[in-house]
């Protein structure tokens, strides 16, 4: 396996693809938001619920490649607890560093950094972002009240 490869495939990549953080469906949440990308027909379904002004956990299911998969599983784990504004800037971090717009002084976890191989791999950009897009979207818009389930 080459190098670039080694990369987008790191130990937490595969690590969240084998055993993803949360996944399980859970119908009765409050929210369920659908992503979907039909170019490579990674979808899953994010399942939400918010208690005392904070996510709480978040579960997804579906199915999409270690890339989209793991991914999902990172955003359910970093968004957990959060409010909703903190998840959004979370996601704005994530989807800043994947499309190479973060600045220098911006300060990313550890795992955000595992996907810094789909920089060299255009392809798998949507996989990366597929849920966090939805997810920000979502939460753009239910703070603003222009969001129908």
């Amino acid at each position: 396996m080459n190098s670039d490869l080694k990369k987008l495939y790191s130990p937490i990549i595969k690590s969240h693809n084998d055993a993803p953080h949360h996944f399980e469906k859970r119908m009765e949440s409050t929210w369920v938001i659908k992503a979907y990308n039909p170019i490579c027909g990674d979808r899953f379904e994010l399942y939400l619920n918010q208690k005392e002004g904070k996510l709480e956990p978040i579960h997804f299911h579906g199915f999409g490649c270690a890339i989209s998969k793991a991914s999902t599983s990172l955003l359910t784990k970093s968004v957990e607890g959060k409010t909703i504004e903190d998840a959004k800037d979370i996601c704005g971090d994530f989807l800043k560093f994947i499309d190479q717009e973060y600045s220098d002084g911006l300060t990313l976890p550890e795992e955000f950094l595992a996907f810094a191989g789909v920089h060299n791999f255009p392809e798998r950009y949507d996989c990366a972002i597929l849920s966090w897009k939805e997810l920000k979207f979502f939460l753009e818009h239910i703070t603003n009240g222009t969001y129908a389930k």
